[in-house]
């Protein structure tokens, strides 16, 4: 019998985001991600939710409305500004850069434009606005190690923190 996805288990998945409307893909991760599941928190509640008791190759669909996670489309967030006052290392359009604010909150802007004259951020989280269906395949689920529970996912031989390189955050 094959181990179901419960609290403390170590879960391995890829995963596609697919916009509802254009059905596009949104985000597709190139290599599984390994969490420990109720330890982690990488995925959306109602993700989640979906994957409890589920099994190495089982295949999920889960409808998520981002304006649930993210809250609606903030357009004061987005700012236009001429391509010769923006610094050549960020003239590059999906470049993230990192501006404080009066209080010394880091906000992330992703450049969404760039023409001869002007260049566009947006400080929007980029699933900000849609309806998109998380669609996620368990490739392994297994008891996880005292390591892998205190770090949340994969540890390495040495037992440092392995960084999950996931595209968009998905909480």
């Amino acid at each position: 019998m094959s181990e179901t996805i419960q609290d403390c288990k170590y879960v391995e998945l890829t995963y596609r985001v697919i916009d509802q409307k254009s059905e596009e893909i949104l985000v597709a991760v190139e290599f599984p991600i390994g969490y420990v599941h109720g330890v982690n928190d990488i995925l959306a509640p109602a993700v989640k939710k979906e994957l409890e008791g589920r099994s190495a190759g089982d295949v999920i669909e889960v409808p998520i409305d981002c304006n649930q996670i993210y809250g609606p489309r903030d357009e004061s967030l987005v700012f236009t500004d001429r391509v010769e006052n923006v610094p050549k290392e960020y003239r590059e359009v999906g470049t993230t850069l990192h501006a404080e604010n009066e209080k010394g909150e880091t906000q992330s802007f992703i450049v969404t434009r760039i023409d001869d004259e002007t260049l566009t951020v947006d400080g929007n989280n980029p699933l900000c606005g849609r309806k998109v269906i998380f669609n996620l395949e368990v490739l392994g689920v297994r008891d996880a190690i005292e390591e892998e529970i205190e770090a949340g996912g994969p540890v390495d031989a040495a037992g440092a923190d392995i960084p999950e390189a996931l595209t968009v955050p998905l909480q």
